[in-house]
């Protein structure tokens, strides 16, 4: 038995879907993620061949065409996919992202409308919370509506939108009143052609290059009453509740970043020779190893923690977030040791390491930075 195992038992079905997801990570994603990662091209045909096999939209009851995972089992599958590569995996939770919203809030039309008809479609979804001007700061967002009869009008822009430029449907949040702050905020799913959206180009990213991100532009965008999510100044909770759902999963791919890069790591450690013996017999490899290991499984153990709260109902924001940013910071470190143990190889693109310490970075960025979640945490256990 791991020790995985030991603490949380693994069932014949999670350990089918973590199988199939590695096989997929293995046979499709591996082999093609460096070209990808070079030309920095989306890889729909492989996204939509592991929508069609069940590994997208894994939150998403199959009442709407999705998978109807536990937060548990989908961070098992998650980490299977992000070690294979991270920039596919951000493509692939990104709609989970996107349609967690209406999961939460939308009525039962909503839901079919919004839902079903982009999975059943092998549709891309995206997620549209994030400004030029507000990143960390969810609640000053700027993007306005304008009542307008049974018709918002929308104005202003959004920025670092995974999937953005592929997406058949964005998640949209903006603001009444941007006087009213998070009180202000609502959310709309919202078609992606309609006129008034303009798709800015794809960002040359330092790392997860695959992974599609451009901003977006509304301009006069009329979207009728029957789009809006939950009520007028329920956006902010509704974003908030989707980040707490989402963060585990987010934890699930650094934690496949750090585990690629410790097991790249190890092998070439006991390849690589100097002085007539494997670097592997130097204790100052081996402690950089023991230490990538433990804070790996630390990383993997607090992960699935989050995950199993979620699935209980209870209440995990300080669980999330804990899990969030010590999973991202553990990725960072252990890709950039992995790199000091290839030493000048691992500064190549001739070897992965140097991939998986680029990719890393986002992951400290991105849904929530490092030092956000050390607010959010803060503030979770100062007022508890």
């Amino acid at each position: 038995m791991s020790a995985l195992e030991a603490v949380f038992p693994i069932t014949e079905e999670d350990n089918a879907f973590r199988l199939e997801a590695r096989k997929f990570a293995r046979e499709e994603i591996l082999p093609v993620a460096p070209s990808f990662d070079e030309s920095s091209t989306f890889p729909r045909e492989i996204l939509q061949k592991g929508m069609k096999l069940g590994l997208m939209n894994l939150l998403i009851d199959s009442a709407y065409g999705g998978t109807g995972l536990s937060s548990f089992q989908a961070c098992l599958v998650i980490e299977e996919l992000a070690a294979g590569c991270a920039g596919f995996t951000t493509s692939m939770v990104a709609n989970d992202l996107a349609l967690t919203p209406i999961a939460i809030a939308g009525n039962p039309e909503q839901k079919k409308r919004f839902l079903k008809d982009v999975i059943e479609n092998h549709q891309f979804a995206s997620f549209c919370l994030s400004e030029p001007g507000a990143g960390s700061d969810a609640a000053g967002i700027s993007l306005a509506l304008q009542k307008d009869g049974d018709y918002y009008v929308l104005n202003g822009q959004k920025q670092w939108i995974t999937n953005g430029g592929y997406a058949s449907q964005f998640t949209v949040f903006g603001t009444i009143d941007k006087a009213k702050k998070h009180k202000g905020i609502c959310c709309f799913a919202i078609p992606a052609d309609l006129p008034g959206i303009t798709r800015g180009k794809h960002e040359n990213k330092l790392g997860q290059r695959c992974s599609n991100t451009v901003p977006l532009t509304f301009e006069n965008v009329r979207v009728h009453k029957d789009h809006l999510i939950g009520q007028e100044g329920e956006g902010f909770r509704i974003a908030m509740k989707t980040l707490d759902a989402s963060r585990p999963l987010t934890a699930g791919i650094a934690v496949g970043i750090a585990r690629a890069a410790c097991e790249a790591a190890i092998g070439y450690a006991k390849e690589r020779k100097q002085f007539n013996q494997a670097i592997a017999s130097f204790q100052g490899i081996q402690f950089m190893i023991a230490d990538m290991a433990t804070n790996i499984e630390a990383a993997r153990l607090l992960t699935l923690k989050s995950a199993q709260l979620l699935d209980a109902g209870q209440n995990a924001s300080l669980a999330s977030s804990m899990a969030k940013r010590f999973s991202a910071d553990i990725a960072m470190d252990v890709t950039t040791d992995a790199v000091q143990i290839f030493g000048g190889y691992g500064y190549t693109k001739d070897y992965p390491v140097e991939k998986l310490m680029r990719d890393a970075k986002l992951m400290q960025i991105y849904e929530g930075t490092s030092q956000v979640q050390r607010i959010v945490i803060a503030r979770e256990l100062l007022n508890s």
